[in-house]
């Protein structure tokens, strides 16, 4: 499976209002994919909605990419949408499919830029390091890399508080089963943005 992460940008007081034009789009007669979440920032810039789908085959997303930017009305929110972001990426080989359901209800997105060369180093350091980790890990929604643009990874973690996820973060790295080893040699940008679920999410 193939995810896209779209990223939609929208004045503050139209967040709702994009965000019903998506569930539309998505479930659409003619769409493609599985809509897996739809969030809003909360931490971070705001007023931007992130929507995670994945799509079996390539030319499913392909499809969905071209529908998108052929539209007047692209998510069904161009009326109030002020910038369009579409990402590619392939999940990490070892990692279980996405599972949707109640997963905490506070999302973290963290995007590392990586230097050249660098995702075989990386790849290999998050799969040894899943199972000491365990505890914290198991938040872990989703880790991805990109297949367009520049070298670049993104995870997706669920929480029930920033409280949980201060205390998990603390303990992995504590007892010194995080961050995986030789990942963050390999990093030379990093970003996080906290999100909540927007409207009926598949993850919540």
């Amino acid at each position: 499976m193939l995810y896209e992460l779209a990223t939609l940008s929208c004045p503050l007081l139209s967040v709702g209002r994009a965000s019903e034009g998506i569930y539309d789009w998505v479930n659409d007669a003619e769409a493609k994919g599985e809509l897996f979440g739809c969030w809003r920032t909360e931490i971070g810039t705001l007023g931007r909605l992130i929507v995670l789908r994945g799509f079996e085959v390539p030319e499913d997303m392909t499809a969905e990419r071209r529908r998108a930017l052929l539209s007047a009305n692209p998510f069904n929110a161009g009326s109030v949408v002020t910038a369009l972001e579409m990402d590619s990426y392939a999940p990490f080989p070892f990692l279980p499919p996405i599972r949707i359901g109640d997963r905490g209800g506070v999302y973290e997105f963290r995007t590392y830029r990586l230097k050249p060369g660098g995702l075989p180093p990386t790849l290999a350091g998050w799969e040894a390091a899943i199972a000491p980790a365990r505890e914290y890990t198991e938040h872990l929604v989703a880790n991805m890399y990109a297949l367009d643009g520049a070298p670049r990874i993104t995870h997706i973690w669920g929480f029930t508080s920033l409280k949980e996820r201060t205390e998990l973060r603390s303990w992995a790295y504590g007892t010194g089963v995080w961050p995986p080893k030789g990942g963050p040699e390999q990093i030379a940008e990093a970003t996080s943005t906290i999100a909540l679920p927007q409207g009926p999410s598949p993850l919540t």
